[in-house]
Formats: structure tokens, sequence, C-alpha cells
């Protein structure tokens, strides 16, 4: 590898915006996993069985909030309020620079042509508007709060947030109270397909990206950055395993792609209509959250600075290829999210921990907090494993090499 380049072009620096609360910080990390990763899970895990989701939910959930510690310091370490892309060029170079990129790309078109197909079918359910008309409206609302800025974008999603806890808390209880949990669709157990469940998993808690972000918001108080990192990984983990605790539950295998949908018309009307909000409102903050973070990317990629037209310019190339592949017919929900979540984690998972390695040598400022005992070698190469064998798995179901069943 060659020499970390330690000063790059020189960015221009915005003008100071207000800063994230601690409790902004903890909805944009929520808002960033909580979308179509949640309302697929069930789906994914029809066959090997709740227990194997929550197993391959907790190895996922636990390396990637290890992984985001790791970007933390990172960021911490470093004087500049680079994004991701940023900090891979300055210490790994021009290939980092590119393969960060590529998977934040790769990672943030995956999911937003899986909000262009489920948005536009949930507004149909909800207001009967086609769902070209649905899909364009969604895109609408969530590009002109990502055009407002990192405050905006945290304010909505605090308020979305908020929504969405009462209403899974409404349906969940309602579930359970209501026509109840089979105990015999929960305690299914099937090892082998452990590794395809994972491989979505991976996606569902993939933010590492969103902590720059998360750092340049709480740059006035910075002891507040893990805390929010390791409380939102926490209550993802807790939300991604109640969803298909209930729907998993009540019907077993018999659950559809976007779960919401089935699970809502197993309780009646309002259900119904209560799952599908509950599902728009979970695409909306995470199209927010990885529409934003991939537009600053953008940004830091091209070294642009504060103007108006590069504001727009990194929107449209943010919001136009998934819109244009969904539109084209060309992105199916879950196989998107499959191959992204394989390829955007593999790149994740080894990035942070050269940067990690990179800034400890290299960083220019002192951080006001370091990992510690998560930095062990050990875990480094637990992450790494983990991820890389993801991105593997992806690759032969793209290619049709995978064992019969898992595909």
């Amino acid at each position: 590898m060659s020499s970390p380049t330690v000063s790059t072009t020189p960015e221009t620096t915005p003008p100071k915006a207000p800063g994230l609360t601690f409790w902004q910080g903890v909805a944009l990390i929520f808002g960033t996993n909580i979308g179509a990763g949640v309302l697929s899970l069930p789906f994914a895990a029809r066959n090997g069985g709740f227990l194997a989701l929550a197993i391959a939910l907790l190895i996922a959930g636990t390396l990637t909030t290890i992984s985001m510690l790791y970007v933390a310091e990172v960021s911490l370490r470093t004087k500049e309020p680079l994004q991701l892309s940023g900090l891979a060029e300055k210490y790994l170079g021009q290939f980092g620079r590119w393969l960060v990129f590529a998977a934040i790309v790769v990672n943030g078109i995956g999911a937003l042509i899986a909000y262009a197909a489920g948005s536009g079918m949930l507004i149909n359910n909800i207001l009967g508007v086609s769902p070209t008309i649905g899909t364009v409206a969604f895109y609408a609302i969530g590009s002109f709060v990502m055009w407002k800025g990192l405050h905006a974008t945290g304010r909505v999603e605090a308020a979305i947030t908020l929504g969405m806890a009462a209403i899974i808390i409404i349906l969940v209880s309602w579930t359970i109270f209501g026509p109840g949990i089979e105990a015999e669709n929960l305690l299914v157990f099937r090892p082998y397909f452990i590794i395809p469940i994972m491989n979505l998993a991976v996606f569902t808690f993939l933010a590492q990206y969103v902590v720059p972000e998360l750092a340049r918001g709480m740059e006035q108080t910075p002891a507040m950055l893990p805390r929010a990192i390791v409380a939102g990984m926490a209550i993802t983990g807790f939300t991604l395993a109640l969803v298909p605790f209930a729907a998993l539950g009540l019907m077993g295998t018999d659950v559809t792609e976007v779960v919401t949908i089935a699970w809502g018309e197993q309780l009646g009307t309002v259900a119904y209509y209560l799952a599908n909000v509950f599902a728009l409102a979970a695409m909306l903050t995470s199209f927010l959250a990885i529409g934003f973070t991939m537009m600053r990317n953008v940004l830091n990629m091209f070294h642009w600075g504060s103007a108006s037209w590069h504001g727009l310019a990194a929107l449209l190339v943010t919001i136009i290829p998934p819109l244009s592949i969904n539109f084209l017919g060309l992105g199916g929900f879950v196989s998107a999210l499959t191959y992204a979540g394989g390829f955007a984690g593999a790149i994740m998972s080894v990035i942070p921990v050269l940067l990690l390695h990179a800034t400890r040598k290299y960083g220019d400022r002192a951080p006001a907090w370091t990992v510690g005992w998560a930095s062990h070698p050990v875990i480094q190469a637990t992450i790494i494993i983990v991820y890389v064998t993801a991105f593997i798995y992806s690759i032969m179901s793209l290619t049709g090499f995978v064992p019969e069943g898992w595909a």
C-alpha cells in the first residue's frame, strides 16, 4: 500500500450550521437503518426462522457498531470535517477514496432503488394514487428536506422516528394481545439459512458512512458521539428484532416481500393503514439519512464547495440514477438490498480498520475519545472476515452459484 496522503486538495468549508443533539444523532442512525431492511427481514428469514434471524442480527449489529466506533475515532482524530470518502483520501490515498465512494454509491443507489419501488406501492395502498405518482411525490419531499441541510434532516428524522415508535408499539401490542403469537412459529430454527439471512442483516446495519456527518453535527460535544452511536444501534437492533418477532410469530412463513402489507391485512383495516404508514415513514427516514450522506459524499468527492449549484448537482447525482433504474424496471426490492449490502458491507468493514491504524499514526489532532478494547486485532479480523464472507455470498448469488434454497 502506498504511503498515506496526510494532506489533500483544500476543500471549501461551509459556514457552521446548527449542531445535532444527542437524540437527533440517535434518530439519524435509527433512520438510516430502519427502512427497507426491516421491512424485508421477515420475508428473508421465513425459511431459517426467527432464531436464525436473531443470531444474524446479533452478529451483524455488534460488529457494525464496533466498526462505526472506529470511524468515530477516525473523525475525532481529524481536524477537517470530512466525509468517509474524504477521510479515505486523506489517509489511504486515491485508491481508498474511490473504493469508499464506490461502496457508498452502490449502497446508496441500492437502498434508494428499493425505496422508489416500495414507496410507490405503499402510497398506492394508502391513498389509491398511481404508484408512479407516489414514487415521484416521495422523492420530491425527501429531496426537499435533504436540500435544506443537516439540521433540517436531523429534526425531520427525530419527529418521524417518534411517530414510528408509537405505531410499532401499537402494532406489536395489537398482535400480542389480539390474534396472539404462535410459539411454534418463533421456535423454527434452521441454521443452514443463517448465511443468506446474514447478508441482508449486514445491509440493515450498514451505517458507517453516516458517522462523519454525526461528528460534524456534534463537533462542540464530541463525547456524545460514541454514546449516540451505541444508543442508536441498540434501538435499531431491538426494532429489527421486534418487527419480525411479531410478524413471524403471527404469520409464520406466510409473509409478503414488504411485511407490513400482510401484517396489516391480518389485523384489520385500521392496522393495515397503520402498518403501511409505518413502512412509508421507515422508508422516508432511511431515504433522508442515506440520501443526505450520499449527497454530502458527492460534494466531498469532487471537492465542491458551498455554491448552490454544487448542492443542486450533488442532489441530482444522488436521486436521478436510482429513480431511473426503478422506472426502467431494472431493480427488485430484496435483490437490490442483498447485492448492495454484500458489496458495500465488505468495503465498509475493511476501510474503518485501515483508517483507524492510519489515523493513530498520522491523525492531526488528539481525539476526545478512543475506542479502547474493541480495537483488539482479533475483533478487527472478525469484522473483516464476516463482511467479506457476505460479499462473497453476494457474488455467488449474483452468478447463480449458491446452494439450493439460499437464493
